[in-house]
């Protein structure tokens, strides 16, 4: 019915498994309006950034027109 487990160094790591509490933890601390504020400041900096380089780089990813192809007279056979 009982298993024996391995001896293991620390014997608080073999019974964590069954170790329940009975004490619920404190609940969580609202941000405060300025915290939040400032997430929310730092989030849109950064996608503002992200679009910014986006907006200034986009001329050098882009091909430029294609111009009319000059060939030399030895092509034409000349």
């Amino acid at each position: 019915m009982f298993r024996r487990r391995e001896p293991v160094p620390f014997a608080f790591l073999a019974e964590a498994d069954r170790f329940r509490s009975n004490v619920t933890p404190p609940p969580r601390r609202r941000a405060s309006f300025g915290e939040t504020a400032g997430r929310w400041l730092l989030g849109l900096t950064i996608v503002a950034g992200l679009i910014g380089a986006l907006v200034v780089g986009m001329p050098a990813l882009s091909t430029p027109p294609a111009a009319p192809t000059q060939q030399s007279q030895a092509s034409q056979g000349h």
